[in-house]
């Protein structure tokens, strides 16, 4: 069985593919985060099936979720793919899709009301307002960075991300916001949140952020996390709409299936019901919005 020695210089050519292929900085940060752990617990022994079927027990035996550890597969053996080295690639865990949700991880509304309050009286207005964002339009976090100045004046963003272009529409409740935060910050073109240097926010920073909000807003910690936002926007879009169909565009799937964790038990369960004052608003912002204002307030 052939071994192999994995060296610095080929971590760095595979990052520069990686680069030619257009994918993410969010992807390349974490497929190179997990390889470095990999050459980490290697501690310089040499490469083979047997090795890399020892980290993957190791990975198990940490107590990491299987998604994770699945994560971390992909991307060694996408460098492994890269570099040749094909009999060293390992399988994946195999994990039943889930109907449901974790009911420790579901964010309510009310939850919802709850961050954004400890948000205010924080005077956190930014974090406030990008929350609100997010909620209201379902996108992801590495997309923010299209809600701009411009977008906000003309009530739509272009979103181009993995490969493919999408238009969201943005609220004028959501957007006359965004445009007095704007003034407020002086801010006259370009990003929207911006860190105090003006870069642009990290998915850690904003993760951190929303983490402080939780003992303030009685909110369990297992539940605050950016893309739980659009998984509530997800859930109550398809509690108004039933339309899986128009969830997928909005969201920027091409799977309607991975929809499925994102319709969680608000809109799965038959015996919960949602209470009629909120049935009522999201209706109604779906009349004068045209899908683009499910969960704003």
């Amino acid at each position: 069985m052939a071994e192999y020695k994995l060296r610095r210089d080929q971590i760095r050519e595979f990052e520069t593919m990686l680069r030619t292929e257009e994918r993410t900085a969010a992807t390349i940060e974490k497929y190179l985060r997990d390889i470095r752990g990999f050459a980490a617990w290697l501690e310089g022994r040499q490469i083979d099936k047997e090795t890399v079927s020892g980290w993957k027990s190791w990975l198990i035996a940490s107590g990491l979720a299987p998604s994770t550890v699945n994560a971390k597969l992909s991307a060694v053996n996408k460098l492994f793919q890269y570099l040749g080295w094909k009999e060293c690639r390992v399988k994946f865990l195999k994990i039943q899709r889930r109907v449901f949700r974790d009911e420790s991880r579901e964010l309510t509304r009310a939850d919802y009301d709850r961050l954004l309050s400890a948000a205010r009286e924080r005077g956190e207005d930014w974090l406030e307002l990008l929350m609100e964002t997010i909620c209201a339009t379902g996108v992801r976090v590495s997309e923010v960075k299209y809600i701009t100045v411009k977008s906000a004046m003309e009530g739509r963003a272009d979103i181009s991300l993995k490969g493919k272009i999408r238009t969201i529409l943005l609220s004028g409740k959501l957007c006359r916001k965004l445009l007095r935060y704007a003034e407020k910050k002086k801010i006259v073109s370009g990003e929207r949140f911006l860190t105090r240097d003006g870069k642009a926010l990290t998915r850690y920073q904003i993760w951190r952020e929303m983490k402080k909000l939780c003992a303030k807003a009685g909110v369990q910690p297992t539940k605050v996390f950016p893309h739980n936002l659009r998984h509530l926007f997800a859930a109550t879009f398809y509690r108004v709409t039933h339309d899986i169909v128009k969830l997928a565009d909005v969201l920027g799937h091409s799977s309607m299936l991975m929809r499925g964790e994102d319709l969680s038990d608000d809109a799965c369960r038959p015996q919960r019901t949602c209470r009629r004052e909120s049935d009522y608003d999201c209706r109604t912002h779906l009349r004068r919005c045209r899908f683009k204002d499910v969960c704003m307030r």
